[in-house]
This record gives structure tokens, C-alpha cells and sequence, in this order.
């Protein structure tokens, strides 16, 4: 690609991130305002923001070079990505969205009555948001390098100096408009050039050339391994959409709860939209780019695309394109991980310092930006699969069974939540090491590679032995707060 279109791409993408955010800074004045919007976000506005930041790097191209590299296998994971949604609206958005809460530790403080609780769900926030962050740098690098050959730290620190530079100056305000924006952008990315695509590969004059048909394989001819590997990811992505902290925090930027289900709706046909993309580019790379699997860069498919099947002007100014929607996919995903990880730290800080709530999110923003980069600038890159996965299987590990057993039975008491947090936690969280540290072999490689199969049923019966062991915990108000997460705003408005 022709450096100077990336550049131009980039550049229009980070000037138009600072101007939308810009915006948001002339309303947000308030705690509320800063935290969640003022609560004031239309379900239109809000689906948009949630497509937005939920439309990572791994939605953008590992997708893509997934079913590029292993086929037919690589969909349980929009699949998963897409299912989570739908149990997130059953199950938790608008119970949720009634707790009051500014974060899931609030959820926690309220629904358990136990400082204790809040105190682990808030280290386990961080550690969510850290290991989503760090990829997301590292892709924005591996992009700046790949589309105009500057070194990779460039990238990364640009990344998180504008991230930084939306939460601090805005809060939850500025990137509710940054990100809706930057979905609009993303789809609009991978849109446009398909077309072209799909037409060069049907009407070039000669038979078109077909994908390999052995990409299905993995359905056809399953063996354990690749069993427990589709259930493991399925188990992740399904649940752990709900028990991501940026996502969930969205719930309560909405007026009421029914406005919630509402927005996580129109959510559902968003994601339904754009994941049909990644796919088709991720087939077409298999006719036109398989030699990027051997050349381990399957997941620049997407970038590589427009260059090889049209080529001249017209392939550098779609491969631009498609950089800008790459980068606002890094922005994007960044500036949420962000606002729900300051969020966390600066209640701390608010409560234990001299600082006021507003001033302690900004210096929480600050921190919470630095370690991660720092991290993705001296360790070796993580594939933003693998690490995409292993923060989906925390999360589905922990927070999930805290929410559903939180909202919905009202036996839970504080031991057990925070038996089940840390049991779970701490089996989600050695996986990563042990596989990046000592990359073992055989089923035990596989378990510890994907946890979520075994550490999510852990986290359940952990909160469910130790809360029927310690029944006498039960929060005393625990009647009123399960009526006041159940019962619509209507009713509530006309007692």
C-alpha cells in the first residue's frame, strides 16, 4: 500500500476521533455526565457506541484471518460474539440498568452489601481491562508498521495518547460519540470495498477461482480436540460478553431499563450486519491470499485484499480505507477498556484521597492507560486472538456468575461471590501465563489455551457451594433490592 494514503487515512481518522470527543467535552460537567452520560443516551445513539467498542481489532481483521487460516472453525467466534448479546438481554441489561450502579463493583456493593466484594470485583476489572488494552496497542503498531513501514511503538503510543486524551477531557460523554462514529466507520470500511471484491472475483472474464472446499473440514470430520475447542470458545463468547466491564458499563448510560433492552436489540442487528464481512474477506483470502498463513500474517487479510484483486489507484484507496476502519477499531475498543477501568480505580480514589470524582477518573485514565502501554511496548505481541480470548474467558469466569446469580437468585451472599470470584478468577488468569510462559503440549496445552469449558462451571459452583454453606450472609435487604432490579419503571412511577 502507498504509505501516503495510510498516513492520510490514519490521520483523518485520529483528527476526526479528537473533534467528535472534543465535542462531548462542552456537556460533561457533571459526576454523571462524566461516569455514564447523564443516563441520557437514546438506545439509537447507544447501540451505535456499543458496535463501536465491542468491534475490536479482533472483529476488524483476526476474524478475517481466522477463517483464513483455520477455516470454517474460526465462526464460532462471531457466532459467540453475537449469542452473548442475546443472553445479555435476557438475562442482565435491564435488572442491571435498575441497580443504579456507575460499575459492576457498585452492582456488587449494592447486591451484596460487602465492601469486600467490590474490593475483588474491582481488581478483577482492571485486570479484564489490561488484558483487552494490551493487543489493541500492539495491533495499532503492527498496523502503523505494516501500512507505512514507521516503527511499531509509533502506533501504540498514538493509540493510547488519544485514548487518554477522549476520557480525560470527556469521559463516558466524548466516547459515547467517538464511538458510535467509529462503527458507522468500521462497517462503512469493510463494506464499500466488498462490493468491489466480490465484483473483480466474478467478472474478471475467466472462471472464477473457488475457495478450497477442505475450509469446512473442521465440521465434517470432528475429533475430540477440536470438540472441546469449539464448546471452550463457545462457553467464552457467550458468557463472557455479558461480564466484560466496558460493555456492561454502556447499560447505565441508558434513561430506564426498558430503554436498555431496546438498545442491546438494535445491538443484535448491528453485529448481525457487520460480521458478514469479515467473513467473506476472510473466504476470498483463501482464494487470492493463502500464501499470508505460511508467511504468519494472516491477520493483515483484510489490508492485503483491495491490493492483490484490483490493484492501482483503486486497491491503495480501498486498502486506506480499510486502514482508517482498522485504526478506529483499535481507538474504539481502547476508549471503553479505558473509561471502565478509570472508572473503577478513580471511585477509589475519590473515596481515599484528595481527589475530586471527576478529577479521580482523570488521573485514574492516566494510570490506567500507562501500564498497559508500557506492557505492550516491551513484551513480546500477544496474537489478539488468543488474548481477546483469554480476557472473554475471565470475564465469563467471574463476572457472569456474579451477575446472573446476582439478579437472579437471591441466595447468593458475599462469601460465596467472592469465593467464586477469585476461584474463578485465578483459574482464568493462570491460563494465559502458563501457555505464553511454558507453551505445554497435549490436552493440558489445550485446557490451559482455552479455560473457559471448565473455569465458568467452577466460578458457578464456587458462588453456589459457599453461599448455601453460609445462608446466614444473606443480605437482610436482599427482598428489596431483587424488587427493585425486576420491577419495570413504570409500575415504580405509579406507586
Amino acid at each position: 500500500m502507498n504509505a501516503t494514503y495510510g498516513v492520510v487515512a490514519i490521520t483523518l481518522v485520529a483528527l476526526a476521533t479528537i473533534g467528535i470527543g472534543a465535542f462531548g467535552l462542552r456537556i460533561s460537567r457533571t459526576t454523571s455526565a462524566f461516569y455514564v452520560a447523564s443516563r441520557s443516551v437514546s438506545p439509537a445513539l447507544n447501540s451505535s457506541a456499543i458496535g463501536g467498542e465491542y468491534r475490536s481489532a479482533a472483529s476488524f481483521l483476526v476474524v478475517a484471518g481466522l477463517v483464513l487460516a483455520t477455516g470454517a472453525e474460526a465462526l464460532w467466534f462471531p457466532i459467540g460474539w453475537t449469542t452473548g448479546y442475546l443472553l445479555l438481554l435476557v438475562l442482565v441489561a435491564a435488572p442491571l440498568r435498575r441497580s443504579g450502579a456507575y460499575t459492576i463493583p457498585d452492582f456488587a456493593q449494592v447486591r451484596l452489601q460487602s465492601g469486600a466484594v467490590r474490593v475483588v470485583a474491582s481488581l478483577l476489572v482492571v485486570g479484564v481491562g489490561w488484558l483487552y488494552l494490551m493487543p489493541q496497542f500492539q495491533g495499532a503498531g503492527l498496523t502503523m508498521r505494516t501500512v507505512t513501514g514507521a516503527p511499531g511503538w509509533v502506533g501504540t503510543v498514538l493509540v493510547a495518547l488519544i485514548v487518554m486524551v477522549n476520557v480525560v477531557s470527556g469521559g463516558m460523554r466524548s466516547i459515547t460519540f467517538v464511538q458510535a462514529f467509529q462503527y458507522w466507520l468500521k462497517l462503512t470500511a469493510l463494506l464499500v470495498p466488498v462490493f468491489f471484491l466480490l465484483h473483480a472475483w466474478t467478472s474478471d472474464g475467466s472462471p472464477s477461482p473457488v475457495a478450497p472446499t477442505d475450509w469446512v473440514l473442521p465440521f465434517s470430520q470432528p475429533d475430540a480436540e477440536t470438540m472441546y475447542r469449539i464448546y471452550s470458545v463457545m462457553v467464552a463468547t457467550f458468557l463472557g460478553t455479558m461480564g466484560l466491564p466496558h460493555v456492561v458499563v454502556r447499560f447505565y448510560t441508558n434513561p430506564d431499563g426498558r430503554a436498555a433492552r431496546r438498545t442491546t436489540l438494535i445491538v443484535l442487528a448491528l453485529l448481525g450486519a457487520f460480521y458478514l464481512l469479515p467473513t467473506i474477506y476472510g473466504v476470498l483470502g483463501r482464494i487470492y491470499a493463502s500464501d499470508l498463513i505460511a508467511d504468519g500474517r494472516a491477520d493483515a487479510v483484510v489490508l492485503e485484499l483491495p491490493a492483490r484483486m484490483l490493484g492501482g489507484t483503486a486497491g491503495e484507496l480501498f486498502g486506506a480505507l480499510l486502514t482508517a476502519g482498522a485504526f478506529a477499531a483499535f481507538l474504539s475498543t481502547s476508549s471503553g477498556l479505558t473509561m471502565s477501568v478509570a472508572g473503577v480505580i478513580g471511585q477509589a480514589l475519590s473515596r481515599r484521597g484528595p481527589f475530586s470524582n471527576i478529577a479521580a477518573v482523570q488521573v485514574a485514565a492516566v494510570g490506567g492507560v500507562m501500564v498497559p502501554l508500557i506492557l505492550a511496548l516491551s513484551a513480546d505481541r500477544i496474537a489478539v486472538a488468543s488474548s481477546v480470548t483469554f480476557a472473554f474467558a475471565l470475564a465469563a469466569s467471574t463476572f457472569c456468575p456474579l451477575l446472573v446469580l446476582g439478579i437472579w437468585w437471591r441466595g447468593l451472599t458475599a462469601p460465596g461471590a467472592i469465593a467464586g470470584l477469585i476461584g474463578g478468577g485465578v483459574c482464568a488468569g493462570l491460563a494465559p501465563i502458563i501457555t505464553i510462559s511454558v507453551h505445554p503440549e497435549g490436552w493440558f496445552g489445550v485446557l490451559a489455551a482455552l479455560p473457559a469449558a471448565w473455569s465458568v462451571p467452577l466460578g458457578f459452583a464456587l458462588m453456589v457451594g459457599v453461599s448455601l454453606a453460609t445462608r446466614h450472609r444473606i443480605p437482610a435487604d436482599v427482598s428489596r433490592t431483587m424488587v427493585r432490579l425486576h420491577t419495570p419503571e413504570g409500575v415504580e412511577l405509579k406507586r
